[in-house]
């Protein structure tokens, strides 16, 4: 009785049975295709395991050059399975932009974009990229060598787009070189300004999935099954997430993330510096480009060239609106089949070379 009571309270306060009642209603659409609707759950799991992670970091961590390091290697040393938590929190960071990329390759090549749902794309793309900041700035929160000199040569990268590039280097290190205020600026952006971005963009997200559903590909959009959101696609979905603890789980124990060295800006750089794997595709794209190009700074030009394919990103959905136009349909498929290769070609040259 005092737990049917506690329950009509509730109930009375929040209306759980309004919200139950949906979620009974809403049904997932069920084709050939269906698999790829279990990344965007996936994605979402794992930037909660990132939430809580780092919150149970942040309880030791201390954002300064004189002590960041030494703080991580007292929680991976001396705090009860400190060096598990941030593994998992390392692991799972690089797990979700994977399966973010792969989210997002899945809808274009679905055209999930299409009216109504290219809001629903652009909160994808801008979600897309503040992951990516996500990991650019944690990466140099531990204070290490290598950290240290991969956030400096990304940071001149930034540095040599014409006219806003000096400004934006500046902004992002807090003065001319990488520093203390550098360590404390990626801090604030790492707990504070990217975290609140990205509730924002993701409840806007969440919210036009709900609203809109999930996007049907034309040609199943006569002849397909339907399952029920709750329980069957949600008892799905957690099989894929107590997986996904499964595979973090053994990543970090098997492969624990290592501290290496403290920074220190007088040593030289270490020999064969690299980016982490999401950045690296651009990284070796810059390195074989020629120094000169039609008369022009080759890396200046393979910067903004990256820079035009980030916007067009954003444009996608209002260039492609047409589900009957096959001809702008198979260009559409070939240039994601070759943006596809590209980065795990590129990627792969730049990991083994």
């Amino acid at each position: 009785m005092r737990i049917k009571a506690l329950t009509n309270w509730l109930d009375e306060r929040l209306s759980i049975s309004s919200v139950a009642k949906i979620a009974a209603k809403k049904e997932v659409p069920v084709h050939r295709h269906s698999i790829w609707y279990y990344f965007g759950g996936m994605t979402l799991f794992l930037f909660v395991v990132q939430v809580v992670t780092g919150i149970l970091l942040l309880l030791y961590y201390r954002p300064s050059s004189e002590t960041a390091f030494e703080s991580v290697q007292f929680i991976i040393t001396e705090v009860k399975f400190g060096w598990l938590i941030r593994s998992i929190h390392s692991w799972s960071a690089n797990l979700m932009i994977a399966t973010l990329f792969i989210h997002m390759f899945s809808v274009f090549f679905l055209r999930a974009y299409y009216p109504p749902r290219e809001i629903t794309w652009i909160s994808g793309a801008v979600l897309l990229f503040i992951s990516i900041a996500f990991g650019f700035s944690g990466y140099l929160l531990p204070w290490n060598e290598v950290s240290f000199f991969a956030t400096k040569v990304g940071t001149e990268i930034a540095g040599v787009v014409p006219v806003i590039g000096r400004p934006i280097m500046r902004f992002l290190r807090g003065g001319d070189d990488v520093t203390g205020a550098t360590l404390t600026r990626f801090f604030g952006f790492h707990v504070a300004v990217l975290p609140a971005a990205a509730t924002v963009f993701l409840g806007i997200h969440i919210a036009l999935v709900q609203l809109h559903g999930m996007h049907v590909p034309k040609k199943y959009e006569h002849n397909y099954g339907r399952m029920k959101f709750f329980p069957n696609f949600i008892l799905r979905d957690l099989i894929g997430w107590i997986l996904a603890i499964g595979v973090l789980a053994a990543l970090a124990a098997i492969f624990p993330w290592e501290l290496g060295t403290k920074a220190d800006s007088f040593a030289p750089a270490p020999a064969g510096i690299k980016p982490e794997w999401y950045f690296l595709f651009m990284f070796q794209t810059l390195k074989w480009l020629p120094a000169k190009i039609l008369g022009l700074d080759g890396e200046v030009l393979g910067i903004m060239a990256f820079n035009i394919i980030g916007g067009l990103l954003f444009a996608v959905p209002f260039i492609d609106r047409d589900p009957s136009n096959r001809r702008r349909h198979l260009i559409f498929n070939i240039f994601g089949v070759f943006a596809l290769l590209f980065i795990v070609v590129m990627t792969i040259v730049g990991y083994v070379t």
